[in-house]
């Protein structure tokens, strides 16, 4: 008979429990920034400045597609988590194999369009004509292993909805290790430049969804994934798409803004396009804490919520609201004071470095605000309530940010007004939040009366 371990999440000390469930995630995202880190590094060091910016000016359009597929599996993650929270066998098998249905049915649909439109999109954002070979190169090899990257993105979050975040830090770390020993492999040895680093990065995903279904296949717990039952529940499937289809859609609008918002940038040329790359990894280190402070108190609400501890999921809030901000202060004042060192680690060119340090000024001081949108939302999200978040992100960020680069850039058209649109619009868009989450009705329109 399957089971239900003991729950430690809906138990004990909150701030413990958050810790527990965080430092795994932040860890894991550690690694997972770490070796895409490891191919900038190396494309930059070994390859040169033309090929950072082709890798570089892919990740807007990798993200588009990718974005919105995790967004929509987030909708698996929160049922699941609530299931999990509220012991419901039955319903969490089937979310759970719904989930790995999606997951292959999506990865194949993304893989096709992805390669229909490379060309178009890449040109769409105005990549440089002496980049583009580098960056069809990367973008086309990425396509051609999305789906065991997605497969490993949904594993991974069924993992976490259950509360289980050591096995995928295991698995990233695994990750890691196989991307850095063929990125130096293909790149350093065979000389293989931005082909190289792309295939070292989907065989290492290959890797890690191996792993992670593995661990699925093999548990004798209730979320356990049984490969002849892998299929499409109807009434899971709504449940999914009803709180995915939000989040996805919002991970889509947010991509497009970020692909205007990379346009700009490229039409300031190959040096703006590199520091923005180097950037954008430094940035993500900052990122993958407050993510991984984001999908503890997803998780924290969820498993709360279903085992109908409502006033535990608003004190479990406040608790990770007030350790995110006083960690992400922390970083932000460090990646101020070290840009400099920081960027050299991506590349000797001082034009790039110095491009690179004015960004950072831009973005390092408003990091803060950014972390009540990503807390209060995980906690909406985490209750079941996805709508209204994703309606203030869109307006928030989302349109402010395109309105800014169509209406304020050309007033003064420089690299640093494009990078000033993100805490402009981080700034307003926490303010909305702030009251939203305040008012509580979020958490109250999903009480059982």
């Amino acid at each position: 008979m399957q089971t239900i371990q003991r729950n430690e999440i809906t138990e004990g000390v909150i701030w413990k429990q958050l810790l527990l469930f965080f430092f795994p995630i932040l860890i894991g995202s550690f690694f997972q920034q770490l070796y895409n880190t490891v191919d900038t590094i190396i494309v930059g060091k070994y390859v040169g400045k033309q090929a950072l910016a082709g890798v570089g000016s892919t990740g807007t359009v990798i993200n588009l597609w990718l974005g919105f597929f995790i967004g929509l599996s987030g909708g698996a993650s929160v049922i699941i988590s609530q299931f999990y929270g509220g012991r419901n066998h039955e319903n969490l098998s089937k979310a759970v194999h719904t989930s790995i249905a999606l997951a292959l049915a999506g990865g194949a649909v993304l893989t096709a369009v992805g390669l229909v439109t490379a060309r178009f999109s890449l040109e769409l954002l105005d990549v440089p004509e002496e980049v583009m070979d580098e960056a069809m190169t990367y973008i086309n090899i990425f396509y051609t292993g999305l789906i065991p990257c997605i497969i490993y993105n949904v594993g991974t979050a069924i993992l976490r909805a259950i509360g289980d975040s050591k096995m995928p830090l295991y698995v990233l770390i695994a990750c890691c290790a196989v991307n850095i020993v063929l990125d130096l492999l293909f790149v350093v040895a065979f000389h293989w430049d931005v082909f190289g680093v792309a295939l070292a990065t989907v065989l290492a995903q290959t890797v890690s969804a191996v792993l992670v279904m593995l661990r699925l296949v093999r548990t004798r717990d209730a979320y356990r994934v049984s490969l002849r039952k892998v299929r499409f529940h109807a009434d899971m499937l709504r449940r999914i798409v009803r709180l995915g289809l939000p989040a996805g859609m919002q991970s889509v609008l947010y991509s497009i803004s970020n692909l205007v918002i990379q346009a700009a940038v490229n039409g300031f040329g190959t040096d703006a396009v590199a520091s923005w790359s180097a950037v954008s990894r430094i940035d993500g280190f900052v990122w993958m804490v407050m993510g991984a402070f984001g999908i503890s108190v997803t998780t924290f609400a969820g498993q709360n919520f279903g085992a109908g501890q409502y006033d535990r999921v608003l004190r479990g809030t406040r608790v990770c609201l007030g350790m995110t901000l006083g960690t992400i202060l922390a970083l932000s004042m460090l990646e101020i004071a070290f840009a400099g060192p920081i960027l050299r680690v991506f590349t000797g060119d001082e034009a790039v470095v110095a491009q690179g340090t004015a960004f950072i000024r831009v973005w390092a001081p408003a990091y803060a605000a950014y972390v009540f949108i990503e807390i209060f939302s995980g906690a909406a999200r985490g209750v079941g309530e996805a709508l209204q978040p994703m309606i203030i992100t869109i307006f928030g960020v989302c349109v402010l940010r395109l309105i800014w680069i169509w209406g304020v850039l050309p007033l003064h058209r420089t690299p640093a007004m494009v990078a000033a649109s993100y805490p402009v619009t981080w700034g307003i868009t926490a303010a909305v939040f702030i009251v939203y989450y305040l008012r509580k009705n979020w958490l109250k329109r999903h009480i059982p009366a």
